[in-house]
């Protein structure tokens, strides 16, 4: 070999060289800069440990905040109550007395019904839909706005449940007469058009349903779905369940940072709690998909009756849900504006979706056996 080919050799073989070793793995908080600052935040949630689905979005996002910064931005989720009431998250990370939490925003519209669009309203937007919509159609910064003028919060999409299931009954619900006077546990806008219907709404967090049945306080309540419905063990005191859950087609649940504190962070810390809730939205709603079907199998096998609503109550509802939308926007700037964009945006993607999804849906399930 002369001396010109065994230089470029040589040279070859360190550049080589050099990019394996920028390839390599490197040991958890390597490359991360010196001067960041080292974390512990607390996170309330709405949610009971229990529910390992739910509870573990928060979970799956400080997991992955904590290996994104090396340990050195740790933050502990706590459940319901020990911190912050569960239907208080947002109020409390808004004062300031945590600097972030889980929650569904719906749980808040009684401060605006705006927020209700982070989660999910009547006959509005399933899953994949509603990412669509915070993604790419402009919902997630029209929120974020909101949000930072209402309460000096940030929040960032992180878990969906999918389309849940409509509810438990004690008793068989076959017309609009039998829920006159029903009392129901069902937040949310869902539970305003419930009032409409003539249910008696009642807002309990999860962990109060159970005995809320038992007790014969309420007659009925949804949760989310058959996972979490078993582990709360509401097929033990109610045994008609019914579907689908018009009110929640694509819940979104978010994490929730105090304005003052987000500002606080370093970019790099931003741009991670960005990724992580990404991951944590995507993660809860595999774990729903994978989980669910097979918690139903056991719930019928366990004499639990599954009930479609009908058509009657399914119009009904869809009806005075939009009746209500209307009667919002015509006394609330913010919610008229949030939802003239989103219901387009709704249209569109209906009109797409009834093309390719839908078409794929009404053939491929017609095939299966009951």
């Amino acid at each position: 070999m002369n001396r010109k080919k065994f230089l470029q050799a040589g040279m070859a073989s360190t550049a080589v060289g050099s990019a394996l070793v920028a390839c390599r793995p490197r040991p958890n908080g390597a490359g991360t800069d010196g001067n960041l600052p080292t974390l512990n935040w607390q996170m309330a949630t709405s949610w009971p440990i229990a529910l390992d689905t739910i509870f573990g979005g928060a979970k799956t996002f400080a997991d992955r905040v904590a290996a994104l910064t090396g340990g050195k931005f740790k933050i502990t989720p706590r459940p319901a109550g020990e911190i912050a009431p569960p239907l208080e998250v947002l109020n409390v990370v808004s004062q300031g007395a945590v600097p972030c939490g889980h929650s569904a925003a719906y749980y808040y519209v009684g401060k605006t019904p705006a927020v209700a669009f982070g989660t999910a309203v009547p006959f509005g937007l399933n899953a994949q839909q509603q990412n669509a919509w915070l993604y790419e159609g402009g919902g997630l910064k029209q929120l974020q706005d909101l949000y930072a003028r209402k309460f000096g919060v940030i929040q960032f999409p992180a878990g969906n449940t999918g389309t849940q299931m409509g509810g438990w009954f004690r008793k068989e619900i076959l017309s609009m007469k039998d829920l006159q006077g029903l009392k129901m546990r069902i937040p949310g806008l869902g539970g305003q058009v419930m009032s409409r219907l003539g249910v008696t709404v009642q807002n309990l967090p999860g962990g109060e349903i159970f005995q809320a049945l038992q007790t014969g306080a309420i007659d009925a309540a949804e949760w989310v779905g058959p996972y979490d419905d078993e582990k709360l063990g509401l097929h033990k005191v109610a045994k008609y369940y019914y579907y689908p859950g018009w009110w929640e087609p694509g819940p979104t649940l978010e994490v929730q940072i105090n304005l003052n504190e987000w500002k606080k962070l370093p970019v790099q810390y931003q741009e991670i709690i960005k990724t992580a809730a990404f991951e944590a939205n995507a993660i809860m709603l595999a774990r729903y998909d994978a989980r669910n079907n097979e918690a139903l199998e056991r719930l019928r096998q366990s004499g639990v009756l599954l009930r479609p609503y009908s058509d009657q109550i399914l119009k009904a509802a869809e009806e005075a849900s939009f009746a209500l939308f209307e009667e919002f926007a015509g006394k609330d700037p913010e919610f008229k504006q949030i939802f003239a964009d989103w219901r387009e945006f709704r249209d569109r993607i209906y009109a797409w979706h009834n093309i390719n999804e839908g078409s794929f849906a009404r053939y491929s399930y017609a095939q299966l056996k009951s």
